[in-house]
């Protein structure tokens, strides 16, 4: 019973049968490749922006990295959530590919930005001079660290206090779908539509084997990315392969329905849990359950073979009651989530 990571779990046999179908006879590298043309052109219609600039990578730290380099200078501040995975999962990769811009993390209930805190910060970091650095980016996390959904009206806040200050925002989608599948709203409505510059668009996470998108709306701020990409040896010389898994999940929505299955077990989870005795620390609002379990709750999950992180990290362990993570995948067996749940309720 393996709750740790929605990685932990396999890639979706249409990605296994696109990338099988992607592996006869010969095209262009580097990109120049029909299924990288086809891949791109489906990924601009599920966000319905016709003038983006789509390209792929294999991880979600690249994604992120190379999007805060390309939109922050190396003198720059980019601010983001204390709990973003930019700031506590991904070894300084964004400052790296930055050459050195300054990650300014701000708090945040549910690991949500707020526009009162970002705003306050901004006008703080306008006011810093040389010494301080240049406001240069916002980054945004949908779905957050938390399991959290911020709605298009939440985006568009924060995008308004962002445009005041003249700096671009940028969204984390490693869950994208999740939040999507959550909301019933459109992927335009929560991206470009409320204000987001660039999207790191999750497929890895989400049915894909290594696949992983990078949006620019305006196709301006996507001058020379194709270079920082290929130096940051992230241009694959056999490019198909990446795009073959991010095409197939774009077909016929199945990005979205595999993250309405992760959604839906996780609910369960939830459910069990507060049945159980068991408190949510945050509302679940995606494929990921955040909450504290009895102790003896905690041991029959364990004993059982339960596996999950406990959260923020191990010192929780021989708490009572037990802080924990649950993520669920789009093909976490069923079995599985209810056995889990039979214990989560006592």
């Amino acid at each position: 019973m393996n709750f740790a990571s929605d990685n932990s779990y396999a890639a979706h046999p249409a990605v296994l049968a696109a990338l099988s179908d992607a592996n006869s006879g010969a095209v262009m590298g580097y990109g120049a490749d029909p299924v990288t043309a086809r891949a791109e052109d489906a990924i601009r219609a599920l966000l319905e922006a016709p003038d983006a600039v789509v390209r792929f990578v294999a991880t979600g730290t690249a994604a992120n990295a190379l999007v805060c380099a390309q939109l922050s200078p190396p003198y720059g501040r980019i601010y983001c959530h204390e709990d973003a995975h930019i700031e506590t999962s991904e070894c300084a990769a964004p400052e790296f590919f930055a050459h050195g811009a300054k990650l300014v993390t701000l708090p945040g209930m549910g690991g949500k930005l707020v526009p009162h805190t970002l705003s306050q910060a901004l006008q703080v970091g306008a006011h810093g001079g040389l010494n301080g650095g240049r406001n240069a980016l916002v980054s945004i996390t949908n779905t957050t660290e938390w399991g959290t959904v911020y709605t298009p009206v939440e985006v568009a806040a924060l995008s308004a206090v962002v445009q005041q200050a003249a700096v671009p925002l940028h969204m984390d989608g490693a869950r994208f779908a999740n939040a999507v599948a959550s909301l019933g709203c459109s992927a335009a409505d929560l991206t470009w539509r409320a204000g987001i510059d660039a999207l790191c668009l999750g497929g890895t996470k989400n049915g894909a084997m290594a696949a992983e998108a990078v949006v620019f709306f305006d196709p301006a701020q996507a001058e020379g990315f194709d270079y920082r990409r290929k130096q940051a040896g992230h241009v694959f010389s056999k490019n198909r392969f990446l795009a073959a898994q991010m095409l197939a999940l774009s077909v016929d929505g199945l990005w979205l329905d595999l993250a309405r299955q992760a959604n839906a077990k996780a609910a369960h989870l939830a459910e069990a849990v507060t049945q159980g005795g068991g408190q949510l620390l945050q509302p679940v609002q995606s494929n990921a359950v955040f909450a504290t379990i009895p102790a003896r709750t905690h041991a029959r999950a364990r004993a059982a073979g339960a596996i999950y992180h406990l959260w923020p990290d191990k010192s929780a362990e021989g708490l009572d009651p037990v802080p924990l993570r649950l993520v669920c995948a789009w093909d976490t067996p069923d079995g599985d989530v209810e056995a889990l749940a039979a214990i989560l309720r006592g």
